[in-house]
């Protein structure tokens, strides 16, 4: 942990500082950096952050609200740990949302609003070729939202915020090394291409798709596994 006040610079102001520190926090959480099951101390962290406990303290408080850590007595916070079936109810529940949301939103976006989220796309697949799992998840989160925010639904795209954080990519890292996280960057390219084309039967393959690979993301600390169990 001690290089994450290299990457990220903290600004001043307690508010800002400590929405900052939970940002790096579950940025840290979703690429596995932080463990589940692990317990982290607020010290700790505050010296590797080159800043006071309080903040982070309070970060973590945060965090525990949206069910990603839970506070230990006398010790810490404990990263939550997410089993296969919390994760394929995430899936389903983000389907339901995202499938029809995305296909609608291909039939009445315009072509300046779908270009606009290009930038965005090229972004993720250049942190995929860079290695940068960082960069790379929050390229990724601007996307998704920022395209279901065309929809106009701000509910919504909180609920899809939320599932997506607690459906954190414990198995990031090793996809990664596997060199499988590229093509599913390259999908957000795809995406965009056969929304611009009102290919609404592309569209709705290519996210159901996309969203498939999601899920084989979530691979716990026991490594890939059959899916159907046996």
């Amino acid at each position: 942990m001690g290089h994450l006040k290299q990457q990220h610079d903290l600004g001043s102001g307690r508010e800002r500082l400590r929405d900052q520190v939970a940002h790096v926090l579950r940025a840290a959480l979703i690429s596995g950096e932080l463990r589940p099951g692990q317990v982290y101390s607020a010290p700790v962290l505050a010296e590797d952050f080159g800043i006071s406990a309080t903040p982070v303290r309070e970060a973590m408080l945060d965090l525990a609200r949206e069910g990603l850590v839970e506070p230990v007595r006398n010790k810490g916070f404990r990263v939550t740990e997410v089993d296969e079936r919390d994760l394929d109810q995430y899936t389903e529940i983000r389907a339901l949302i995202e499938i029809p949301t995305v296909c609608a939103i291909a039939a009445s976006a315009t072509r300046e609003q779908l270009e606009a989220l290009r930038p965005v796309a090229e972004e993720i697949v250049a942190a995929a070729r860079e290695h940068d799992l960082i960069r790379y998840l929050e390229a990724d989160r601007r996307f998704h939202l920022s395209l279901l925010a065309l929809g106009g639904n701000d509910r919504l795209v909180e609920t899809v915020g939320e599932l997506r954080k607690r459906s954190r990519l414990y198995g990031l890292r090793v996809l990664d090394e596997r060199g499988e996280l590229l093509p599913s960057a390259e999908e957000h390219r795809e995406l965009l291409d056969l929304m611009l084309a009102r290919d609404l039967d592309g569209t709705r393959e290519c996210v159901t798709r996309h969203l498939g690979h999601v899920r084989s993301l979530w691979a716990d600390e026991r490594g890939p596994r059959d899916r159907t169990g046996v």
